[in-house]
């Protein structure tokens, strides 16, 4: 805590988080202090569950209890952690993995203000209604993925380009669709899927909350299935064509329709290109589908996880 500048050596480990989170709080005015902690996890690392922001919660939520008399709120604790995560651990991650768990449980966001996002919780229990959440690690290597996840933002910033803009949230989509021919030729193929991929997506999340506003779990599996095509034919984030034979996500998938059906509800988790998939499971199929799972990717494989309520806050005795 004397010591808040930024150690290029330290930069990828937790330390180097703990002191941005710290570093971020002081900037703010904040008198900050020490502290002894005690911290475990079985959250898998690199596996989309959001480790990384996991952690920059716990030690915001510390700080903020301790010293700041509660005074930030999610939004700003997740911007914290964001700043730790970017500035000092040395990943240039976004805002949704902090932001989700600074809220906790299921929540809608909207980024078009990135300092004040939009968010609104939903209470929805998917196991009340019979399903579990299922996690599966299909064991991929995110070694040498760089130019795969770089590209995705890369490609869509291209065709926004071409209508004078910089993000394609802020391109009318009707007018990007009549333009599509004209596009070809200025943009590369799969950039102008990945933009159609983008426009269905945010569409998708306004009618999924919609569905969950309406309890109506039905019509949110149906949009989740159309949105888990779109992830495979316009994002095209299930491998790596740099590494053409290694298909974990598409083979969990796969097997997933298998043993659940072919319409189940499964798609690729976090980031794509390898890791992880999700699949809400009926809970009758539920224990099938962990044992089948993971004889297919190694024991352990499969997660049922149970969605946190909350974010960080301080249990009192």
């Amino acid at each position: 805590m004397n010591d808040l500048s930024i150690h290029e050596e330290e930069k990828g480990t937790s330390a180097a988080i703990i002191r941005g989170i710290a570093a971020r709080f002081a900037s703010m005015g904040v008198n900050i202090g020490g502290f002894d902690a005690y911290s475990t996890s079985d959250v898998l690392s690199g596996s989309g569950l959001s480790s990384s922001a996991a952690f920059e919660t716990l030690v915001g939520a510390i700080i903020n209890i301790n010293y700041n008399d509660c005074r930030a709120d999610e939004a700003e604790i997740a911007k914290i952690g964001q700043y730790a995560e970017n500035v000092y651990f040395g990943k240039g991650s976004g805002l949704l993995d902090q932001t989700v768990c600074a809220y906790g449980g299921f929540v809608f966001i909207d980024f078009l203000d990135t300092d004040k996002p939009y968010v609104e919780k939903y209470s929805f229990d998917f196991e009340k209604a019979g399903y579990n959440l299922c996690i599966t690690d299909t064991k991929g290597s995110h070694s040498d993925l760089t130019e795969d996840y770089v590209a995705v933002p890369a490609e869509m910033k291209s065709v926004a380009r071409q209508f004078g803009k910089e993000y394609l949230r802020e391109v009318d989509e009707f007018l990007f669709l009549r333009s599509v021919p004209e596009l070809r030729g200025r943009c590369n193929d799969r950039a102008i899927m990945r933009a159609v991929h983008y426009f269905k997506e945010n569409r998708g999340a306004i009618d999924e909350a919609q569905a969950l506003d309406n309890g109506d779990i039905e019509a949110f599996f149906e949009i989740y299935r159309r949105s888990a095509a779109s992830s495979a034919n316009l994002l095209q984030n299930h491998y790596s064509n740099a590494k053409p034979t290694e298909q974990g996500i598409s083979l969990g998938i796969m097997m997933s329709r298998l043993i659940l059906g072919d319409d189940a509800a499964v798609r690729v988790h976090g980031g794509g290109f390898a890791g992880t998939i999700q699949a809400f499971v009926p809970v009758f199929k539920t224990e099938e589908y962990v044992r089948k799972m993971n004889a297919l990717f190694g024991a352990g494989s499969c997660y049922v996880l149970r969605i946190r309520p909350v974010g960080g806050v301080e249990i009192k005795a």
